[in-house]
């Protein structure tokens, strides 16, 4: 099942998609709900597929990227945040601030969380996941190395496009894992596998849960492929992940 949150005459709302029509949501999608009146599939701006409390990201979670950028690989995840006010949607732009340097894409799986969840067992981390989306890590790659820490490099108002939406039911637990694939232009720049992360996913709910209380909409960066890059103003920025879709950004310069 596919969840949309679109402008809804104004108003944000929630569409499920079951494969044969949309329909709104009537109730909470973490909790109880049910399918309303069926709409349109189409002609709507979609919005972010939600507003979590915190983005949780992990850096250095594949191999091939930790190499690109010389650094050595991390015993234990290493998790950094990003705010809400980050987050933007489908066709929404990525904004350059000035004065910044190389702003870089990054391509990832992101993991939403279903129920509260707080010292979970790796065993049982399956039980916690609602879904998955795409998420866009953008990174100022520059003030990343100047400040050590992450904070500012990465929380930049539109520096988390999220979307287009939410899938269940994904097996990511299949050998092959998902593709996680990132494009400038039309031009893959980045490729890789999530059977290809350093802390698998079910890891990654346990140890971020060990450290902070996971509330259902929260969402799990897992980490980028080798191929990060710069974007520049009028790019087309695009981030795929095999059984949720594509999340495509336009970039531009801050005033612009």
């Amino acid at each position: 099942m596919r969840f949309y949150r679109i402008d809804h005459h104004g108003t944000p709302r929630f569409v499920v998609d079951d494969g044969r029509a949309w329909q709104l949501v009537e109730g909470d999608i973490f909790g109880d709900w049910k399918a309303g009146a069926s709409i349109a599939p189409n002609g709507h701006r979609l919005l972010a597929p939600l507003v979590p409390s915190k983005i949780v990201a992990i850096g250095r979670n594949y191999k091939d990227h930790a190499a690109e950028l010389g650094n050595p690989l991390p015993a234990e995840p290493m998790i950094f945040l990003k705010p809400p006010s980050a987050i933007i949607g489908p066709d929404d732009p990525i904004v350059i601030p000035a004065g910044v340097g190389r702003v870089d894409h990054e391509a990832e799986l992101g993991v939403v969380i279903g129920t509260r969840a707080r010292h979970v067992k790796e065993q049982d981390a399956s039980r916690y996941v609602f879904g998955f989306t795409c998420v866009n890590d953008v990174t100022a790659r520059e003030l990343q190395k100047k400040d050590i820490q992450f904070t500012r490099a990465k929380g930049f108002d539109t520096f988390a496009p999220v979307g287009p939406c939410i899938v269940t039911g994904l097996d990511y637990h299949a050998p092959d894992g998902l593709l996680v694939e990132g494009y400038v232009n039309g031009e893959r720049r980045q490729s890789g596998s999530t059977k290809s992360l350093i802390f698998p996913i079910d890891q990654l709910i346990a140890f971020v849960s060990a450290v902070m209380t996971l509330l259902p909409g929260d969402i799990i960066s897992t980490g980028t492929p080798a191929g990060v890059g710069p974007m520049h103003a009028g790019d087309s920025v695009t981030i795929k992940v095999s059984g949720v879709g594509e999340l495509t950004n336009p970039v531009e310069h801050e005033g612009a």
